[in-house]
């Protein structure tokens, strides 16, 4: 018999062998979050508080300011009476403004004396309500800096384009002629800039006579004292007073 087989003997276990971790199957180390992620963190904390802070004193304000009207009642039943009487006022005028411009465009007559008086500025808005009472009822003032010869634009109810240039004389006749070199403007850019139909040059004083033949050759058209003296003081439309004015481009509205 064999001492393994031996009855009554133990065997004694194998010594078991420690188990050592192979370097692929390590935990990995913890990763630390970047310096900047944890700024931003504390950033959008600190917003966060500000805002509450915000929102609190606000809060606070408006129940301050509630229970002060409440304590007040007559300071809103005030406010709000003065701007119902400021919003009435404001729509009567407007009502007016709007009711007047009409009799004054559709009546509206100037006398020379009243012409001479006017601004150069004031002489070009004369011209455009004198071009909305004919018809044109879009027609606007554009004088001023960087204007390319054109102080008034206006289409007439036959579809022409219009492109007028103002010049005020305040001694009228006795003022100095307008010459060529105003009209080689508006020649050079009353039809290439503007797109006009009819070209014209008005005022209140009076033309040179080479201006006059350079406007008859150019095709440009010319309104002295005597012409605006009729066309202000009457109700005949500018295009009927003045010659050679080019064919309508659709018909009159309402015919």
């Amino acid at each position: 018999m064999s001492p393994r087989s031996r009855p009554g003997t133990r065997r004694s276990p194998a010594p078991r062998r420690r188990r050592t971790s192979s370097p692929s199957r390590r935990r990995p180390a913890p990763r630390r979050r970047p310096a900047s992620s944890r700024r931003r963190k504390a950033s959008t904390g600190e917003q966060a508080g500000l805002l509450l802070l915000v929102l609190a004193v606000v809060w606070s304000l408006a129940v301050g300011a509630l229970r002060w009207l409440a304590a007040h009642p007559w300071v809103p039943v005030s406010l709000l009476l003065v701007a119902l009487a400021a919003g009435g006022a404001w729509a009567h005028r407007r009502r007016e403004a709007a009711r007047w411009n009409r009799v004054r465009e559709q009546g509206l007559r100037y006398a020379m004396p009243q012409i001479d008086a006017l601004h150069h500025r004031q002489f070009e808005e004369a011209v455009r309500d004198l071009m909305r009472r004919d018809g044109c009822a879009e027609a606007i003032r554009v004088g001023g800096a960087g204007d390319n010869g054109a102080d008034v634009k206006a289409t007439d109810p036959f579809g022409r384009l219009w492109v007028i240039q103002c010049k005020h004389r305040k001694a009228g006749l006795s003022g100095s002629a307008v010459g060529t070199p105003d009209l080689h403007v508006l020649n050079g850019t009353g039809r290439p800039v503007h797109n006009g139909d009819v070209v014209v040059l008005v005022t209140n004083g009076r033309f040179t006579d080479r201006a006059v033949a350079f406007a008859r050759s150019q095709r440009l058209h010319l309104v002295d004292r005597h012409l605006l003296a009729q066309w202000a003081a009457g109700s005949t439309p500018l295009w009927e007073l003045l010659s050679a004015v080019p064919s309508p481009r659709r018909p009159a509205s309402g015919s």
